[in-house]
């Protein structure tokens, strides 16, 4: 989950990489640190909380370093081994203080390691895992860095992504990876290496994504990618086409309110060439699927984790429903563990945000080492779930950069949407029903945008339930899922507790619960289950809980039974989800704000899982 960020070039180092590291802080912020090399002198600084607290910890004490030419690492952390501490944060050196390395990742085996570099005379500073890393790189080197880190790494058992530096070696950095990401911007007289692309694209467009197992020699001038046998290795080289300002908030307070409202236009970018009119249709080109192989899938296992895993859940009823395609939704950590059975014919669709959370990538592995049909939904060109499924659909929502996902989770419905829409017309959808549903999807960034529209209002009711510690969500059919996501959304940023429920299981233990003190959010849309949804709402209000319902526009048999109201464009329930779940977005939003909380980076957490 830790972001770390490498630089060398002409600009001072430790500008380039104190930048990158707020940037990436939404992979961690419980310490941060960094390590600028000039000559043979290596200054480093390392401060517990967020980068802000480095910066301030450079100036005071070291001021010269924020215009001094060099290269050098950084590295923003989220606590695994040791508690958040200066003594914890990376960057780590070796004992004499001539190899300093930050690490993205787990080193299963560190205990064993160090134990036996303590044996042998090395003096250990952290708790961390991560610093027999610096140890091992010191023990042997034998006068080639590249070498001697290719060597450390053959030791390790575990994750990693790593990023060296030595006064040794004037202007080099050593980077490997097994498990973690990295990426390598290649510029003019100057590369750049880091966890993720946002410390990148303020520097170049050309990028270069490592695999795991190569170890990169980066200088100003050249990347030279190697494995671990020392066999060189050629790597593609990738223009992103991102807007540098979309890493930027602009006039927004929180990058997740700026993402909110961004959501009209990533759901036209995911929809965008991807609708046939004349077949009544979608393409989607990068499925790779021919007609008879499209026809011939039997099944299909979506796995996903968090906010992927409940886009999945809405798009199960996409496939079943649209396409008549049995679907099911795996949690991607127990995927695996499982054994899940896979048969002839099974389509596997692994949905991550960053291509970079651990347990949808063994997931990717599990199920292409088990003969699945293996197609990713990811945000990220490059990433390790994108390229290892071979096949798939990029969802173009730009770099989201809040910790809480919002307009990933609504293109990944869009996508599902739209694979259903594809599969369904290979199949018994007629050409009347494929219409109906592309117009409804054009329809989407519309809906989007009046439920936007409402923000003034639904701050307003947020401001009436900010006191309240405990909220239950209930759905029903497609907008079940949609009470998982608003449930986690509030969980998320305001660290209020919150649980989503199937409004029929709220009769089997949760309503022992509801009093006062427990607002109920209701999903009461004009859409099949509504009446047994208002008949819900009057079993919450029968226990005194205040109820929130969120409705269809025009309708009012809600207004009569719920504190308050939320209203969204009416849709039919394969689009319902989606104004709904970004009205629930809205009012976790506003909830954090009344309650003081860090939302952009709420506590605990990080924007990409990446260990198990």
């Amino acid at each position: 989950m830790c972001g770390i960020v490498a630089y060398t070039g002409m600009r001072p180092a430790a500008r380039v990489l104190i930048d990158g590291l707020k940037r990436l802080e939404y992979r961690g912020y419980d310490s941060s640190g960094i390590a600028v090399c000039s000559g043979s002198d290596v200054q480093c600084v390392k401060s517990i909380g967020k980068v802000k607290a480095l910066e301030d910890a450079v100036r005071n004490s070291v001021p010269e370093l924020l215009d001094a030419a060099g290269y050098g690492i950084a590295h923003t952390r989220w606590a695994t081994h040791g508690e958040p501490s200066d003594i914890n944060a990376h960057p780590h050196c070796d004992s004499k203080g001539e190899f300093y390395i930050v690490h993205n990742g787990i080193i299963d085996n560190y205990q064993a390691l160090r134990k036996r570099l303590e044996e042998q005379g090395c003096v250990f500073r952290s708790s961390t895992d991560s610093e027999v890393i610096a140890h091992l790189i010191a023990k042997l080197y034998q006068g080639d860095l590249v070498q001697a880190v290719a060597a450390a790494v053959r030791k390790l058992s575990g994750t990693y992504g790593i990023a060296v530096v030595s006064s040794r070696h004037p202007g080099m950095i050593a980077a490997a990876r097994k498990g973690s990401p990295l990426v390598i911007g290649l510029g003019t007289n100057e590369n750049i290496a880091a966890s993720d692309l946002a410390a990148i694209l303020p520097y170049t467009r050309q990028v270069m994504y490592l695999n795991d197992g190569d170890i990169a020699a980066i200088t100003a001038d050249t990347v030279e990618v190697r494995n671990i046998e020392n066999v060189p290795l050629e790597r593609e080289v990738t223009r992103i086409e991102w807007d540098a300002d979309a890493v930027e908030k602009g006039s927004y307070p929180h990058f997740m309110l700026k993402e909110i409202f961004e959501q009209p236009e990533t759901i036209e970018n995911a929809i965008r060439g991807r609708l046939d009119h004349e077949m009544k249709s979608a393409i989607l080109s990068g499925l790779n699927l021919t007609p008879r192989e499209s026809a011939q899938i039997s099944r299909i296992v979506i796995a996903g984790c968090g906010s992927s895993m409940h886009a999945g859940l809405v798009g199960e009823y996409f496939f079943e429903d649209i396409a008549g395609i049995p679907a099911e939704v795996e949690q991607a950590a127990e995927f695996r563990y499982r054994n899940p059975i896979i048969e002839p014919h099974t389509l596997v669709l692994p949905i991550s945000q960053s291509g970079e959370t651990a347990d949808t990538i063994a997931a990717v592995r599990e199920a292409t080492a088990k003969g699945a049909i293996v197609a990713a939904l990811c945000n990220v060109v490059g990433s390790t779930v994108a390229r290892e499924a071979g096949r798939g659909v990029y969802l173009h929502a730009g770099p989201e950069i809040s910790v809480a996902s919002t307009k990933a989770f609504t293109s990944q419905v869009t996508v599902l949407l739209l694979l259903a829409l594809m599969l369904g017309r290979n199949r018994r959808m007629d050409r009347t029903d494929g219409a109906r549903l592309i117009s409804e999807i054009e329809a989407l960034p519309n809906m989007i945008r009046k439920v936007l529209e409402q923000a003034p209002r639904i701050r307003k009711i947020a401001g009436r339930y900010a006191k309240y510690n405990d909220f239950f969500f209930i759905g029903r059919g497609c907008l079940y899922p949609a009470a998982l996501e608003g449930a986690l959304k509030l969980k998320e940023i305001s660290y209020v507790h919150a649980e989503g429920y199937h409004a029929a299981e709220l009769k089997h233990g949760p309503i022992a619960l509801l009093d006062e003190n427990h607002p109920v959010i209701a999903l009461a849309n004009d859409i099949p289950g509504k009446d047994k949804m208002l008949g819900n709402i009057q079993e919450c209000r029968a226990r005194k809980a205040p109820v929130i319902a969120v409705v269809t526009e025009g309708d009012g048999e809600a207004d009569a039974i719920a504190g308050d109201v939320i209203r969204v464009p009416g849709c039919s329930r394969f689009a319902a989800a989606l104004p709904t779940v970004v009205a629930l977005q809205l009012l976790a939003y506003y909830i954090a704000v009344a309650r003081g909380c860090e939302i952009d980076q709420p506590r605990n957490l990080a924007k990409s899982v990446t260990v198990e």
